[in-house]
């Protein structure tokens, strides 16, 4: 590895106790975000979702994707140029990544960058047993190109692998996301544990949700109609009637591969989450 950045990051991983293939993943979302700033992907974009709270804000758990939304609707961006950016940068750092646009329906562009997972244990000098040589470790990114409106953006620096900033929504907002997916995202049977846990996390961290912003997604999919308004009493109903529903050890289940330490889990049930919700905040 001839970067220096990355071989410092990739020092520091090592004193960690994640999973090689956690810490493959980590650096590479890290190194992909690194490329769209410097091809002034923030100008147009906000990062968010999961793998934005673990990067930014410190969530303890571990997030495969990177998600980002327009600033504003704009139904023909083309995200190519930046993806193409991106790639050149990866490769400048010493990655050799796959990158390219996959077909999804609008109003979501999506793409994804690979590479091989044993060339990178390699690469970084890790051990390789039990490792196919055709692996591959893949991101996935992800772009809302028609975004409700009504929310706030802030720029935050992010340090490795080297210091640049990459523009992000305020917490409240990310948190009004992240409550959408609870409330409207269709999983069929599968239950999306790891939406759960981040719930957990903005109630514990004392972030309020933000209702205007909530009220513009929910509206947006047709969960809320038209000119009606959302307070707080009716998200926890709403909350309330999702969680009688939940089939929580599929919940622990989906989640428990992001943990660090999946005993915090053994608390889950529908008791728990009616009692946390009683301390959710509204703004």
């Amino acid at each position: 590895m001839k970067q220096p950045a990355i071989r410092d990051l990739i020092k520091k991983y090592r004193a960690s106790p994640l999973q090689k293939k956690d810490i493959l993943r980590e650096i590479l979302q890290q190194s992909a975000l690194l490329g769209l700033a410097r091809h002034q992907f923030f100008e147009h974009a906000a990062f968010y979702g999961g793998t934005a709270l673990r990067i930014l804000y410190g969530l303890d758990r571990f997030s495969e994707d990177l998600d980002f939304s327009l600033l504003k609707p704009e139904a023909q961006f083309n995200f190519q140029p930046f993806l193409d950016g991106l790639q050149r940068e990866m490769h400048s750092l010493g990655f050799h990544v796959e990158v390219g646009a996959k077909k999804k329906g609008p109003p979501i562009l999506s793409a994804f960058v690979k590479s091989n997972t044993l060339k990178l244990l390699l690469m970084i000098g890790e051990e390789t047993k039990a490792i196919h040589p055709e692996e591959k470790i893949a991101i996935k990114l992800e772009i809302d190109t028609n975004p409700p409106l009504g929310f706030e953006v802030e720029t935050k620096l992010v340090l490795n692998p080297t210091p640049f900033y990459v523009l992000t929504y305020h917490q409240s907002d990310l948190f009004a996301g992240k409550m959408h997916a609870i409330l409207c995202r269709s999983w069929k049977t599968r239950v999306k544990g790891r939406d759960w846990y981040d719930l957990v996390w903005f109630i514990k961290k004392g972030i309020p949700i933000h209702l205007s912003h909530l009220t513009q997604r929910m509206q947006q999919s047709e969960h809320l109609p038209l000119g009606e308004e959302l307070d707080h009493e009716k998200l926890l109903d709403f909350l309330k009637d999702k969680i009688m529903k939940i089939d929580w050890e599929q919940a622990k289940k989906d989640v428990r591969a992001f943990l660090q330490d999946p005993k915090v889990l053994d608390v889950w049930s529908q008791s728990f989450f009616l009692d946390m919700i009683s301390h959710l905040k509204s703004s």
